[in-house]
């Protein structure tokens, strides 16, 4: 249905659509989603070091835990509501969009652009991230840059701009290749992820007395409660963002049963990751030496475990962090497909090219990324705010569930949450709001941020609703005008 919409939006009937605007094709399995969502596990290994120097590994794999049995419960609820729109692409804000719509439009709209902002800009970080490793490794010399001022642009800038443009092709040639692309660096990243989280407990390279807790020690405020939130608050969308299996609903082979699947599965095998990683690591290369250089923590574990590799060891991390762009792409740009398919966003965005992918939304992605890694210095408000967006639209979702169990219990439901979780989710639902308060007012607990970045955060919710203005007031009035 908001496919043929938005086919009339453009002023000519569906038969003259042509090819842009076509439906998905479905192609995927279970397992395909799962491969997409090792974006998750893999964005946690590629992320790991800074953390355990802030609280230590052992504290980091019970935070991790607990946030990981969070997004376990919570990917259950997500598989109920998709399976009551198993033809809606987007995801959850698609799903929460449909339980708000008769009570508050404007929260549909933040949830839906919030979570296109968290997957797309994480993009900017990780091609940074990829950037700033290949020019130490194998361009340390080259000390070329562009200097325009404020803005500087160096060799890890080029890559790292590459890198996205090399992700968005991939992605626009279809879903089947961005598929095999994560299966291929998938293998390559779970293998390093076992070699870091069970190979030293299998050689003896784990020492117990290298794992530390940094919580709950003398002069913490709150006890150390607050310090334990703040890093619930940034290990949540590394947590949570396995519900990126139910942004491909349209593009299941069987849709009521491989999306329950694919969540469960992406779930249960980042709860392991993420606990067995921080203890690994910190086992094996010691909690001190982590805070002392994070940066440096798995050439050093590889090292301690294989011998010297760094080159290698670069290589693989750096590829990982190609799967994670792979899979973040895909993600956001169906977001942005849907949502403004549902009316919440500018128009023109949902349209499908050749090969049934969305590219248009995918291409204001890459826009946006390229701009961020090109011309802003410092990318850290930029994750601040998209945490902030994605707890705001988990935390809208989740409330929309209770809402669609209310006003459409009729609505055929292929998968249904069990009565005994629906208080359990209440509380996800309390914790997540505690989560993000502390996450907003405390940024310095984390070692992210201030008040620049909290004013970044707000500017990106506020900018949601000023797109919805515009597309309701100019395009939605231009078009009524025009005609027929």
């Amino acid at each position: 249905m908001a496919i043929e919409m938005s086919r009339e939006s453009e002023g000519r009937p569906p038969s003259q659509a042509g090819p842009e605007s076509r439906g998905y094709v479905r192609t995927m399995t279970w397992r395909d989603g799962f491969s997409l969502a090792l974006v998750v596990p893999v964005a946690i290994f590629a992320t790991i070091g800074p953390a355990i120097g802030g609280i230590g590994s052992g504290a980091l794999a019970a935070v991790f835990g607990i946030a990981c049995l969070i997004a376990i419960i919570q990917n259950f609820i997500y598989a109920e509501m998709a399976s009551m729109f198993p033809d809606k692409p987007g995801g959850i804000i698609l799903y929460a969009h449909e339980a708000w719509k008769k009570y508050c439009t404007p929260l549909s709209v933040v949830a839906a652009f919030s979570y296109w902002a968290a997957w797309s800009l994480g993009n900017a970080v990780f091609a940074l991230t990829a950037g700033d490793m290949l020019h130490a490794q194998f361009f340390s010399d080259n000390d070329w840059a562009i200097s325009t001022g404020p803005i500087e642009i160096t060799v890890a800038h080029l890559i790292a701009a590459g890198s996205l443009v090399l992700v968005w092709t991939l992605n626009a040639f279809g879903v089947k290749q961005a598929v095999f692309l994560n299966k291929v660096i998938g293998v390559l990243a779970v293998a390093l992820i076992l070699l870091l989280a069970v190979v030293p407990f299998v050689t003896g390279d784990f020492r117990s007395e290298n794992v530390t807790w940094g919580l709950g020690l003398e002069g913490q405020e709150w006890g150390g409660w607050q310090l334990a939130m703040a890093f619930l608050f940034v290990c949540g969308w590394s947590s949570y963002g396995t519900e990126t299996v139910a942004a491909f609903g349209p593009e299941y082979k069987k849709p009521k049963s491989d999306l329950p699947k694919g969540l469960l599965s992406a779930g249960l095998f980042t709860l392991v990751v993420a606990v067995l990683m921080p203890l690994g690591l910190g086992g094996t290369v010691g909690d001190a030496n982590i805070a002392a250089d994070p940066a440096g923590v798995y050439a050093t574990a590889f090292s301690l475990i294989l011998g010297p590799a760094s080159g290698i060891v670069t290589i693989l991390i750096v590829l990982s962090l190609l799967l994670v762009m792979n899979s973040t792409t895909a993600t956001a740009g169906r977001a942005l497909y849907g949502i403004s398919a549902d009316g919440l966003t500018i128009m023109h965005l949902d349209r499908l090219n050749k090969r049934d992918v969305p590219s248009r939304a995918m291409l204001i992605g890459l826009v946006l990324n390229l701009a961020t890694v090109l011309l802003l210095g410092n990318v850290l408000a930029l994750i601040f705010a998209a945490n902030i967006g994605y707890f705001v639209a988990t935390i809208i979702a989740l409330i929309g569930f209770f809402l669609l169990r209310k006003d459409q219990p009729q609505t055929p439901r292929s998968f249904r949450v069990p009565r005994f979780m629906l208080p359990i989710a209440a509380v996800i639902i309390v914790i997540n709001t505690a989560t993000l308060a502390v996450g907003f007012l405390y940024p310095e607990a984390g070692g992210y941020g201030g008040p620049v970045e909290q004013l970044t955060g707000i500017v990106i919710i506020l900018s949601s609703l000023a797109l919805y203005g515009y597309r309701k007031l100019v395009q939605e009035r231009r078009l009524s005008s025009m005609p027929r």
